[in-house]
């Protein structure tokens, strides 16, 4: 390996280690009470050594959630497989609260944590976000071309994500103990009864 390759290879280690550092501090202490400093602490480093890689914490809490939802569309391509749109809908949903209960702390700085995300009003174009949401909405179009779905695409899409958003976010917060959910199966049970509910009320029966 040459010089240049080896310093490229530790820059971006760098900016790994910087990255899941900032993540457990965002989570443990929030956005406004983590600083430059604060992560440059965590790992030994002066606060100097972090701007080299990122000018303020904006912009690392960007890198963050562009990481985050990169992993949650990775997660989503395999379903490009179903041919069927309405059980790709429906897959899709317990794929998404998986992927929550799998990655509670990227979920947490993705869609709970309040932050300002100036970085992010900053970006031309944030595509990776934008094609997490496609993906739900070119699904419900399809489910609405083919005939098992009636309305606005649009519409159902965040019908669809606010409910499995709402479970989520129950999920990984432990609020659903009173319903006696102990392991991963029980919420599943839970999750997908309930999200029966509403595709039987949305879905036209086919003849």
């Amino acid at each position: 390996m040459g010089i240049a390759e080896r310093k490229e290879r530790e820059k971006r280690e760098m900016r790994e280690l910087i990255i899941r550092t900032a993540i457990n501090l965002f989570v443990e202490r929030g956005y406004e009470k983590t600083s430059m400093r604060a992560i440059a602490g965590a790992i030994d480093y002066s606060p100097a050594t972090i701007y080299l890689y990122f000018k303020d914490k904006d912009e690392i809490f960007f890198a963050i959630q562009t990481k985050a939802f990169s992993h949650l569309f990775a997660t989503m391509q395999p379903l490009l497989q179903v041919q069927n749109p309405m059980e790709r809908l429906k897959t899709l949903g317990r794929v998404y609260v998986k992927f929550a209960m799998d990655h509670p702390k990227y979920y947490d700085v993705m869609f709970i944590m309040d932050s300002p995300m100036n970085a992010e009003k900053n970006q031309d174009k944030w595509e990776i976000g934008k094609q997490a949401h496609s993906f739900l909405e070119n699904t419900v179009q399809q489910c609405l071309d083919e005939g098992y779905l009636e309305g606005d695409a649009e519409k159902i899409a965040f019908l669809m994500w606010s409910t499995v958003h709402g479970m989520a976010s129950l999920l990984i917060r432990n609020r659903l103990k009173m319903y006696d959910c102990e392991v991963w199966g029980d919420y599943q049970d839970l999750m997908n009864a309930s999200m029966d509910v509403i595709y039987k009320a949305l879905e036209i029966k086919k003849e």
